[in-house]
């Protein structure tokens, strides 16, 4: 996706330890525009595929999901880092690893939203080495629903969870993928 790679070179810059800083317009700053284009890229590109939801992680991933939830015209769970008081009804939760925090953390879905038998897309920001990818993953196994495909916004392709996950046989797909980030000079592949 040419626009967002642009934003990319533009606005990105590159920090120690593989990190992609793009915090002006995806991970503090957002622009709505450019995440409507984002959900229409991927509303076309999982177009077909019976999805029933789309699941993201909080927080940067929400705004990628819900637009792609708005052209799908399916509606968007957030899996929560935190159990709240509020969820009473049952939980699935696993742990995962934060690859710009350096910790972990549970990722938590109720189970009045997540059921059996239903067809999963993934939507999130960045895909590094696929461990939120993978604690999603985990959930949809426990509630028994199936992930038909996973998106990314920008994809790590150096930190290998692409690979993975494309080993693994997911339809994986990313709308930036990125080779490698050296003294603020990135690569695409």
């Amino acid at each position: 996706m040419e626009i967002l790679r642009q934003r990319i070179l533009n606005e990105g810059r590159c920090l120690d330890g593989g990190i992609l800083k793009v915090d002006s317009f995806v991970n503090h700053q957002l622009d709505p525009e450019l995440m409507m284009k984002i959900g229409e890229e991927f509303g076309q590109r999982f177009a077909g595929l019976n999805i029933n939801k789309i699941i993201t992680v909080e927080a940067s991933g929400i705004a990628p999901a819900l637009m792609t939830g708005l052209m799908m015209k399916l509606p968007v769970i957030f899996a929560k880092k935190k159990h709240p008081s509020s969820m009473t009804s049952g939980f699935y939760q696993t742990e995962v690893k934060s690859f710009t925090k350096q910790q972990f953390y549970p990722l938590i879905i109720s189970k009045e939203y997540l059921k059996f038998g239903e067809n999963i897309l993934f939507i999130d920001d960045f895909l590094a080495h696929g461990n939120a990818a993978k604690g999603i993953i985990n959930l949809c196994a426990q509630a028994g629903a199936s992930i038909a495909g996973l998106g990314f916004m920008i994809e790590k392709r150096f930190q290998q969870g692409g690979i993975w996950l494309r080993d693994k046989g997911y339809h994986v797909e990313s709308l930036a993928i990125i080779d490698s980030l050296n003294d603020n000079e990135i690569t695409f592949h």
